[in-house]
């Protein structure tokens, strides 16, 4: 599977565009989904997933970056390079997405009777500089202007 036919199935409605899927296909999606959660776990996104939702948990962040992913190509990239723009279409409590994170994964072990080896190393500690809580509103004054309760 190509890096677009990924970001086209998921611009399509990934649980509809994997039901059909080979396992074959159902692996490369889980294996690619995987390296994006890895390329996205930054202490810069994880910054402003906190700031929308008014906290991120670890696994909470698991669910940003999911439906960050889920978003697409072009919204995923330009909050690569810019974590704000991970915020544009951001509605507290609204962005997480739990389920794309086993999507491809659990159509597989229904196809095979075995969870599928993504392969893909999940790093440790997320890259970037570390913040506190105290330090967010410095960071980033727009975005916690804009979703300060």
């Amino acid at each position: 599977m190509t890096q677009d036919e990924f970001w086209q199935i998921l611009e399509k409605g990934p649980h509809q565009e994997l039901a059909g899927r080979d396992v074959d296909s159902l692996a490369a999606f889980h294996r690619l989904f995987w390296e994006k959660m890895a390329e996205s776990y930054r202490w810069d996104l994880w910054a402003v997933a906190y700031i929308i939702n008014g906290g991120c948990s670890d696994d909470g962040f698991d669910y940003f970056r999911g439906w960050l992913i889920a978003q697409g190509r072009t919204y995923y990239e330009a909050a690569l390079q810019d974590p704000r723009r991970a915020a544009d279409r951001a509605k507290p409590d609204e962005c997480e997405d739990e389920e794309i994170l086993s999507a491809a994964s659990r159509l597989y072990e229904k196809k095979t009777g075995h969870y599928p080896d993504h392969g893909v190393r999940q790093p440790a500690e997320p890259t970037g500089a570390p913040w506190n809580e105290d330090d967010l509103e410095t960071l980033y004054p727009d975005l916690w202007a804009r979703f300060e309760e």
